[in-house]
């Protein structure tokens, strides 16, 4: 492979791995603020041990995330230095407050939170989770602030070969950040909750602590279907935004090869790349048109024409993405969601039914797997934002092909990748035996002390 393939592949790599705790955190953290605050108001002990078990599993996802966070901030000097070189004035920014705010808050009050048990007056002692919950998600904002750009370019002007910012304002509010944020922010709440449910579950299938778990998969339900229908109603502004915005990245997730009017939407299709043409076609007549402008009609462009006003824009080249590898991604993110929301407003009916208990082995099994769903669904939805812009690097700035390092060689991509990736398997094996551990551990067996 070259070195423009395997730079690629590392990176992904790098942003899979990282991106499988970003949501936990984003979501937990809300949520064990959320328990403790009901702990601070009724001081029901269940709601203090709820909150101290994940508030553990919050601080695992945490250091994972700012490890893997640092090690993919390499890559930008070692592979990706032209793009630091056209990019930084703009990239860093954004980048060096979220060190400076976000990061610096929720750091120290995560350790008040952690030794401040019994030290601090318990409203101090709540409102110090809040501010980790505020930090962590300050975090992502800064975060998809410098994403955003490479999505939508906004407030610059390029000079001497480089993107130089002229508006820091519009960077902070480009529209694109904001439908990202959104949508990044209420995945999390649904990974959060969901993990709850799975691991109340698992205890329940134990037999321990029955009446403390019951409450954790009613709280963890009731807050993954609030993530999954925000995630839903953010998901689709967003993707009526990218339609106008980003049209060769919808067309693709909907591998629409010709203009439509209305514009059907596929469930299912043999996709030929080649021939850029579908065959054995399922598809809703009119769906897409209505998804797109909330009305059974409307023109929506098809992949050719939109490579034929690229190439007459920016010239020859061939900037039409992964159509496949998008269109299953999209489906399946669609798909998971909604077995995702089946899955827990049926926990719901039995609980409120009073039917879920310890001997409902069964459905509890069920919900224990169920956590590996949002992390699949998390890790597609990311391919769509990023593979959606190729081959741009920068929307119609920089193509990946001129971002690269001019000075490596494919033998030194390969050593740093297999490097990085042995080093991130030790590290999810010490993270997983450090969770199974926290989880197994009865949580009334220590009380106060910090965590």
């Amino acid at each position: 492979m070259d070195v423009i393939t395997l730079s690629r592949l590392q990176f992904a790599i790098t942003t899979i791995y990282h991106y499988l705790f970003i949501p936990i955190s984003l979501g937990l953290s809300i949520l064990v603020a959320i328990l403790s605050t009901i702990y601070l108001k009724n001081g029901n002990m269940a709601y203090k041990r709820l909150a101290k078990l994940f508030g553990k599993l919050f601080i695992v996802s945490f250091a994972m995330g700012v490890v893997t966070g640092i090690v993919q901030e390499f890559h930008f000097g070692m592979n990706w230095s032209e793009y630091s070189r056209f990019m930084g004035d703009i990239f860093g920014a954004p980048l060096a407050l979220e060190a400076l705010t976000a990061f610096f808050l929720e750091s120290v009050f995560l350790g008040v939170w952690i030794f401040g048990e019994n030290r601090l007056p318990k409203k101090i002692h709540c409102l110090s989770i809040w501010l980790v919950a505020f930090g962590s998600n300050l975090s992502s904002y800064w975060i998809l602030v410098a994403n955003s750009f490479m999505q939508h370019p906004v407030g610059y002007v390029i000079n001497n070969g480089r993107a130089e910012m002229t508006n820091f304002l519009a960077l902070l509010t480009n529209p694109y950040v904001y439908g990202q944020f959104a949508h990044v922010l209420t995945s999390g709440i649904t990974t959060a909750g969901i993990l709850v449910v799975s691991v109340s579950a698992y205890k329940l299938l134990c037999g321990e602590n029955v009446e403390i778990f019951k409450k954790g998969i009613k709280i963890g339900a009731i807050y993954a279907v609030i993530g999954l229908f925000a995630v839903m109603g953010t998901g689709h502004l967003h993707t009526q935004y990218i339609g106008h915005n980003q049209p060769m990245k919808l067309a693709s997730m909907e591998a629409l090869w010709n203009n439509a009017d209305p514009a059907p939407f596929t469930l299912y299709a043999t996709i030929d790349t080649k021939k850029q043409k579908n065959t054995n076609v399922i598809e809703v007549p009119y769906a897409l048109s209505f998804m797109l402008n909330n009305k059974p009609s409307g023109e929506v462009k098809g992949i050719k024409a939109l490579q034929l006003q690229d190439q007459k824009k920016y010239g020859y080249y061939n900037y039409i993405p992964n159509v496949e590898l998008l269109f299953w991604s999209f489906r399946i993110m669609l798909g998971l969601g909604m077995l995702m929301l089946a899955m827990m407003l049926i926990t719901l009916y039995l609980v409120w039914k009073k039917r879920l208990s310890e001997y409902n082995t069964r459905w509890l099994r069920l919900l224990v797997w169920s956590i590996v769903l949002p992390f699949i669904t998390n890790t597609v939805g990311w391919y769509i934002a990023e593979g959606g812009r190729q081959p741009w690097m920068v929307e119609g700035l920089q193509k990946v092909a001129d971002a690269v390092s001019q000075n490596i060689t494919s033998t030194e991509v390969w050593i740093s990748l297999i490097g990085f990736t042995v080093v991130y398997a030790l590290l999810a094996v010490a993270a997983i035996f450090v969770s199974v551990r926290i989880i197994k551990k009865d949580v009334t067996a220590e009380e106060g002390g910090g965590l």
